[in-house]
C-alpha cells in the first residue's frame, strides 16, 4: 500500500464520496482516484466503500473500522515531515491560524505582532470563520491552530485547550436610560437589542440568560462583527451586547459600555488542535504567546491523549 491510496480513502470520506471533488483535492484524475481505492481494497481483501454502480455512497463496516487507522497513519506521516522541517529549515515556514472575527480583531493583533518580530521567517495565514467552520478547517488540515469560544471540542479528532475567560458588556449611546441605576435583564428586555449571530461570541449564554428569566429578547439586528453591532447602536437602532474585549473607551466614543458579567455566564475562549498532530516549534511558541499557561509540553500531552484535556484558564 502507499500514502496516495490512503489519501484517496480519506478524501473520499471528507468530500462526501464525490470522486470529482476528491480528484480536485488531490490534484489528480477521477479514474486515478478510483484505481488507488480499488488497489488498496484488493490488497486488503475487503470492500472499503458501498457502491451504486461506479458511485461511492458510503463506508462499509470494514471501511468504518479502517478509517481511523488511515487518519492516524497520514497524521504520523505529516508529523515526520514536521520533525524534519524543524531540524532542516529551522525558523522558516508557514503557520495557518483560523479564528472568529472577534478573536482576530481584538485578541490576536498584539500576539501576531510579537510573534512576527520573533519569527520573521514564518509566514502567517489568518482565516476567519464561524466556530463550526474553524473546526472543519482544523479537521481538514487547512488550519494548524483554531481559536474560538464554541464548538472546537465537539468534533472527533480535535482537542480544545482553555485559554482565557471573558464576559459581555452592554453598549448604549451617551445619556441612555440604562446608564442610570442597576442593569438588570428585565430593564434590558424593554429595549430593542443588537448582538451576535447565533453560534458567535457567546451568543448562547445571552439566549440562555433570557430564557431562564422567562424574558423575550427584542432582537432587531444580529451580526458576527462587534464593530457592526456598535455602528448600529450609534445610529440609535437599539442597545448592543458585545464581548467586553470588543469595547475601547477611546476608540468607541461617544458610546458607553456597562459591565454585564452579572447577567450572562462567563465564556471561555479555547485553542483547538488536531489530536495527534505535531506542530512546528514556532507554532507552540505562538500558542504560549496567546495563552502563557499553555506551555509546549502541556499542549503536546493534550494532543497525545484520546480524551479532551482542557485546563481552565485564569481570569
Amino acid at each position: 500500500m502507499n500514502f496516495q491510496q490512503l489519501r484517496s480513502v480519506r478524501e473520499a470520506v471528507r468530500c462526501g464520496f464525490n470522486l470529482t471533488e476528491v480528484a480536485q483535492a488531490l490534484h489528480t484524475s477521477q479514474p486515478g482516484v478510483s484505481r488507488q481505492i480499488r488497489e488498496l481494497e484488493q490488497e486488503l481483501g475487503i470492500e472499503i466503500f458501498v457502491r451504486q454502480g461506479k458511485r461511492l455512497t458510503g463506508l462499509t463496516a470494514p471501511g468504518r473500522a479502517l478509517l481511523p487507522v488511515v487518519e492516524r497513519l497520514l497524521t504520523e506521516a505529516q508529523n515526520l515531515h514536521r520533525i524534519g522541517e524543524d531540524f532542516s529549515k529551522g525558523d522558516v515556514g508557514t503557520l495557518s491560524i483560523a479564528a472568529t472575527h472577534s478573536q482576530a480583531r481584538y485578541a490576536l493583533p498584539a500576539v501576531v505582532r510579537d510573534f512576527q518580530s520573533r519569527h520573521p521567517g514564518v509566514s502567517l495565514k489568518l482565516h476567519q470563520g464561524s466556530p463550526q467552520q474553524i473546526a472543519q478547517m482544523l479537521a481538514s488540515g487547512e488550519a494548524d491552530i483554531g481559536i474560538a469560544t464554541q464548538s472546537l471540542a465537539e468534533q472527533d479528532g480535535l482537542v480544545a485547550l482553555s485559554c482565557y475567560r471573558w464576559t459581555h458588556s452592554v453598549v448604549v449611546p451617551p445619556e441612555h436610560e440604562l446608564l442610570q441605576g442597576p442593569l438588570t435583564l428585565q430593564r434590558l428586555a424593554a429595549y430593542p437589542l443588537i448582538t451576535y449571530d447565533v453560534g458567535y461570541t457567546g451568543r448562547g449564554t445571552i439566549d440562555d440568560a433570557f430564557r431562564r428569566a422567562g424574558l423575550n429578547m427584542q432582537l432587531v439586528l444580529s451580526a458576527m462583527d462587534a464593530d457592526v453591532i456598535k455602528t448600529y447602536v450609534g445610529l440609535g437602532m437599539g442597545v448592543g451586547i458585545v464581548a467586553s474585549i470588543a469595547f475601547d473607551e477611546e476608540r468607541d466614543q461617544p458610546l458607553r459600555a456597562i459591565d454585564a458579567r452579572h447577567l450572562f455566564a462567563i465564556n471561555t475562549t479555547s485553542i483547538g488542535l488536531r489530536r495527534g498532530a505535531l506542530l512546528r516549534a514556532y507554532a507552540y511558541d505562538f500558542i504560549q504567546s496567546f495563552a502563557p499557561h499553555l506551555k509546549p509540553e502541556i499542549v503536546m500531552q493534550a494532543q497525545a491523549t484520546r480524551a479532551s484535556a482542557a485546563e481552565p484558564a485564569p481570569l
